[in-house]
């Protein structure tokens, strides 16, 4: 009774790993500056293939620079398949409790608690975030429920957590389109006097399909912009800027702040409203990003002056809308590259 016991255990085990697999890792390469550091990548929003987005990055982030990287995304349980439309479940949360920084690439997720918990307690230990376009929103969660502070429409009476985690930590929450979603795409352009800024040193030609996002001008507390957002009056790098009010002055598409939560610990934070897949086929977007996770590491003092972010492996991007993932996808489906 007892050999068949263990063998049922075995097989229940067995039947969740084939369901689940492993996060999807990349071990940083070794003898680059970013060994020993871990970077937690974490995807899920339904229009612009977050889930693409930082696969990539953490490719060129362990293949070019050492840093290991866990790529986390939206997973149905029912099928253990990528699906960035379920918005109730991110797989292997657990990782964060072991993460030097996290990327989030995320929108209205309305996350269980216990898996918020994890996040709230990598937040409360003030450790250094990433955020990526909709992480502005990355989170719609329910006015009863634990963690509902941290959504993107959150209500506070003495202003603490008013509008959630993006405005709390990223430093803006979800306002408008302000360059014509579709038709106008940005440039990015350097902040007068931040050019010897480390997280934009090779950064000379920054370009995304994805139109500049508004945002309330100052941003809040210490927040310090270092990237503009020029609309330009088409989809291509070669397109003039649109003239007038849209333009006059330009909305910030990159800065850092710091932020804390009660009486936890103060952390750093890079936000760019930038960060569809299709964004990332720009080669100064992928040194912005590269860069940023350098500084955030407590790397300041290695960023190269030129950072190697060549694509690695195969990167056709999906163009961006609602539902138009690739389905039938699982993580390990991007392990080999």
């Amino acid at each position: 009774m007892r050999i068949l016991y263990y063998l049922i255990i075995i097989n229940i085990f067995v039947s969740v790993s084939m369901l689940w697999g492993e996060p999807l890792q990349y071990q940083g390469t070794p003898n680059l500056p970013g060994n020993g550091k871990h970077v937690v990548l974490v995807s899920g929003d339904e229009e612009y293939r977050s889930e693409e987005a930082v696969v990539q990055l953490g490719r060129i982030l362990a293949k070019h620079h050492g840093f290991d990287c866990t790529v986390l995304f939206a997973i149905n349980p029912e099928t253990g398949e990528i699906d960035p439309v379920y918005t109730t479940n991110i797989s292997d949360i657990p990782v964060l409790k072991t993460a030097d920084v996290l990327v989030v690439n995320l929108r209205f997720r309305n996350l269980p608690d216990e898996q918020m918990q994890y996040f709230d307690d990598y937040f409360r230990a003030g450790k250094p975030v990433l955020g990526m376009r909709t992480s502005t929103h990355a989170f719609r969660i329910p006015k009863d429920r634990k963690f509902a502070r941290y959504s993107f429409d959150y209500h506070d009476d003495t202003g603490n957590w008013e509008q959630g985690f993006g405005r709390k930590i990223l430093g803006e929450t979800w306002i408008d389109h302000h360059g014509h979603h579709g038709h106008e795409a940005t440039r990015g352009i350097i902040v007068s006097g931040k050019n010897t800024h480390p997280i934009v040193r090779g950064c000379d030609d920054i370009f995304g399909l994805t139109d500049v996002y508004r945002v309330r001008l100052p941003l809040p507390g210490d927040s310090m912009p270092l990237v503009l957002g020029q609309v330009l009056a088409g989809m291509k790098p070669t397109d003039q800027p649109v003239a007038g009010s849209k333009n006059e002055p330009m909305m910030p598409i990159a800065w850092t702040k710091t932020y804390k939560i009660d009486d936890g610990k103060t952390g750093n934070v890079f936000t760019t409203t930038m960060g569809s897949s299709q964004d990332l086929e720009s080669e100064g977007l992928r040194r912005l990003l590269t860069n940023a996770v350098y500084w955030l590491a407590g790397l300041e003092t290695v960023i190269p002056e030129r950072a190697n972010v060549g694509i690695v492996g195969n990167y056709e991007t999906l163009q961006m809308g609602f539902g138009k993932h690739k389905k039938g996808m699982k993580p390990e489906n991007f392990a080999q590259y």
